[in-house]
């Protein structure tokens, strides 16, 4: 096997440490001719999908990529932008706005960059790049506050996967989760509170969470308990009783059961049991995107609608909004505690000549 160096180093080259944040990705556009191998890449994770590898295939390449990426392709379209997709838009807000953070904090001594664990830019492609600029220590923060093996894992699985390859590898850290911060609690809890002073309060508050497979949960996997210990925190925090609010799963896929209750059927649920407006806020989600505009914000709005509620609103995601920069900034800045780089490497250069070596 050809193990990869890193591109145009040199000895005199200024060490760095590097910050990644990750996402889950995006389509390069909103049409069936790009969804179609985001989908494959996505739904061909192991991590996302857990049945055996022969059976799936048969399943992704027969049944779902042919029909599937022309449904997926009008989501998308529906909450597509100039600038892109929301997540996209989000992320890239997000990584500038932590890198304005950390050049103040840090200097020139902190690369911050950001990749999507599926589509462009590519999580190793990106690695590549920030290895280039001379990081040789790397921190990477998967941007799920909740941990699952679907998410979280399948990141660290990428970054592996491209460290495999490498000759030189930085030194590592890797956050697997946050969602019982305080500072994390307070920015969600604070949004929600600043959508009341302009809206008032429902009769219900719904916390809803990307779903999984129970079989998951039965396996071992923490979300469904940090989800639900996420909610309580949010709940304390804005002295809610158990009454007031509810958590549920969406986004389910496929036949087998998923985490419950069901964030659609709850919604088309409570009308009839006197529950008239709500408000749905989504503290799994770092930045808005098509789960949370067009699922939560329209699909999930009309269930209820016409189940006879009477008032729905969607509270958005933190995105980039200065509360959540101050918190990952916070999460960053206690992850790289300890690790410092030397910017001048001059003599290591002038050693490296001496000895003959023409880098």
């Amino acid at each position: 096997m050809k193990f990869t160096g890193n591109a145009g180093f040199t000895h005199g080259q200024s060490d760095k440490i590097g910050v990644l944040i990750t996402n889950l990705g995006t389509p390069q556009a909103p049409t069936k001719a790009a969804l179609k191998p985001y989908l494959k890449e996505f739904l061909s994770d192991p991590r996302v999908v857990e049945v055996p590898r022969l059976i799936w295939w048969f399943i992704l390449n027969g049944v779902i990529l042919n029909i599937r990426p022309k449904r997926s392709a009008e989501a998308y379209a529906s909450v597509w932008s100039e600038q892109g997709s929301p997540l996209m838009v989000h992320t890239k807000a997000q990584a500038e706005a932590l890198a304005k953070r950390c050049a103040t904090e840090f200097g020139d001594n902190v690369v911050v960059e950001f990749a999507m664990r599926y589509g462009e830019p590519s999580v190793s492609g990106t690695i590549d790049r920030m290895l280039s600029q001379g990081v040789r220590k790397l921190l990477v923060l998967p941007l799920y506050p909740q941990y699952s093996a679907s998410t979280v894992a399948s990141t660290f699985d990428a970054v592996a996967h491209d460290f495999v390859k490498r000759r030189w590898l930085p030194d590592f850290r890797f956050v697997s989760h946050y969602h019982d911060r305080p500072d994390y609690i307070q920015a969600v809890a604070d949004k929600i509170q600043q959508h009341w002073q302009h809206y008032g309060r429902a009769d219900k508050l719904i916390l809803s969470y990307h779903g999984v497979p129970k079989r998951y949960l039965d396996s071992g996997d923490p979300y469904h308990c940090e989800c639900h210990k996420t909610s309580r925190l949010i709940a304390e925090a804005l002295g809610l009783d158990k009454s007031e609010y509810m958590t549920t799963f969406q986004s389910r896929f496929g036949r087998e059961e998923w985490l419950k209750p069901y964030t659609d059927e709850t919604l088309k649920g409570l009308p009839a049991e006197g529950v008239k407006s709500v408000q749905v806020v989504c503290p799994g989600f770092s930045a808005d995107c098509l789960e949370t505009i067009e699922e939560i914000g329209e699909e999930n709005r009309d269930y209820f609608m016409e189940a006879g509620g009477e008032r729905y609103e969607y509270i958005p995601a933190l995105n980039s909004e200065p509360e959540h920069i101050n918190m990952l900034f916070g999460l960053i800045k206690e992850n790289l505690h300890g690790w410092q780089v030397s910017d001048n490497n001059a003599q290591r250069e002038q050693l490296a000549r001496e000895l003959g070596s023409k880098q």
